[in-house]
């Protein structure tokens, strides 16, 4: 498939097909997170070898998690399910397809780079399909979610182990062991994601620009956005990993009252507003909706 073609794991069934097995190169990419130590898949569970044990899910993902971990922040099944409505209407398939050019022409599918794609906040799996996608036959991913909700949908994808995890805790990978790492609307932490690049690997980051869903803002009661969020990736990986490209891509978006729900409800905004609220003042709002999506994609490399 051409790079930026977007086969979303939002339209997957969440359950993983028995005969979906496993990448190997994936497995060989994750460690356990209380000692460590690399996996190995056992039968229904993944092993380390100090004998922890994590098992797989019937939906086919697996909680790793350690002592620290943290998962009261996670998304809940209605985001999440609205998340999945809203990312298989499309709307957002420029930014996974821009986001898989990015990385893909900034060297994640050079064979010099071995290992699988890590996406941390994955959610549903959305945009690491798109980046798979672009890398062509072969490739494989790590999605990591702090909601087990999430996990699910994202362990659909037979390309992809689906796990678990708290992105601000130790990240369950082996250190230099996967070729690119995808934060989009996502927390990152540049210690982790530096150390689980392998050499000459790639970050590729989506973040939202002031006017990203301005027309929705003020008028649902949405978190605002910072300026400055794409120049402020740059420091934060100062002197970690070398900045190669950042491209800004915005459009519109005509959206229906159903399209504005869902693009709420998947968001940290739902944390902080009432349903009843939110679905009398998405009434108010004229049928069809116009709705500007301004993002940046900044792509960082980790020297050779």
């Amino acid at each position: 498939m051409r790079p930026g073609h977007v086969r979303p794991a939002a339209l997957h069934p969440s359950r993983r097909p028995p005969s979906h097995a496993y990448s190997e190169q994936a497995i060989s990419a994750l460690a356990c997170p209380h000692c460590g130590s690399p996996l190995v898949q056992g039968d229904g569970s993944f092993l380390c070898t100090n004998r922890h044990s994590f098992d797989v899910a019937k939906q086919g993902y697996v909680a790793l998690l350690g002592a620290a971990s943290r998962t009261d922040t996670a998304d809940s099944p209605d985001m999440v399910s609205a998340r999945v409505d809203f990312l298989g209407a499309g709307h957002y398939a420029r930014i996974a397809g821009a986001l898989a050019e990015a990385v893909v022409r900034a060297g994640a599918s050079a064979a010099t780079v071995a290992g699988p794609v890590l996406e941390i906040g994955a959610g549903t799996g959305y945009y690491l399909g798109a980046v798979l996608d672009g890398l062509g036959p072969g490739g494989s991913g790590i999605a990591l979610d702090s909601s087990k909700y999430a996990a699910r949908r994202a362990a659909a994808d037979p390309r992809v182990v689906s796990a678990v995890a708290d992105a601000w805790s130790p990240l369950p990978v082996r250190s230099g062991a996967v070729r690119a790492v995808l934060s989009v609307f996502a927390p990152r932490d540049p210690a982790q994601i530096t150390r689980v690049l392998a050499p000459g690997g790639v970050l590729g980051v989506v973040t939202p620009e002031p006017s990203h869903l301005a027309e929705l803002r003020e008028q649902l009661g949405m978190l605002t956005v910072d300026d400055g969020k794409a120049e402020r990736i740059a420091v934060a990986f100062a002197g970690l990993l070398d900045p190669t490209t950042r491209e800004r891509v915005e459009f519109q978006m005509p959206m229906s009252h159903r399209d504005v729900s869902a693009l709420v409800r998947m968001g940290p905004s739902a944390r902080h507003l009432d349903p009843a609220d939110l679905a009398g003042t998405i009434a108010r709002l004229p049928e069809s909706v116009t709705v500007t999506a301004s993002v940046t994609v900044t792509v960082l490399a980790k020297t050779a």
